[in-house]
């Protein structure tokens, strides 16, 4: 039986765990932590991303994620702390996900930017 999108999202929750705000700043307070924006470029244009995150648009987070990706980017190491948003969690989730399949071990989900924004964190904007 074929899977809905809601199928993936429960599936990738399971192995993603979700973070708050106030937790994701504990892990970004500590070395070696990479938060990444996985939302569309319009999005993060629009509304600005979390301070010092990397954007990378969820349809290119695996060729930016693998070191054998001629797109590879070097803020991805897998011994990183991982942090992943998006605009919902759903997109995020998914990403954890992937980034779990491709090796990395500590990867969060914070779910969407607008919960950061609003509990007051520190957002770059364009």
């Amino acid at each position: 039986m074929a899977k809905t999108v809601k199928d993936l999202v429960e599936a990738a929750n399971a192995v993603v765990p979700r973070i708050s705000p106030a937790q994701a700043q504990e892990l970004m307070a500590k070395p070696n932590t990479l938060v990444v924006d996985v939302r569309d470029a319009p999005e993060v244009q629009q509304t600005g991303k979390v301070a010092g995150a990397v954007h990378v648009p969820r349809g290119m987070l695996e060729f930016r994620a693998d070191p054998e990706s001629p797109y590879y980017d070097q803020h991805f190491t897998k011994d990183k702390t991982v942090i992943l948003y998006c605009g919902s969690g759903g997109r995020s989730a998914l990403s954890g996900q992937a980034l779990k399949e491709l090796g990395y071990a500590e990867v969060y989900n914070m779910g969407a930017f607008k919960d950061w924004a609003e509990s007051g964190g520190a957002v770059d904007r364009a």
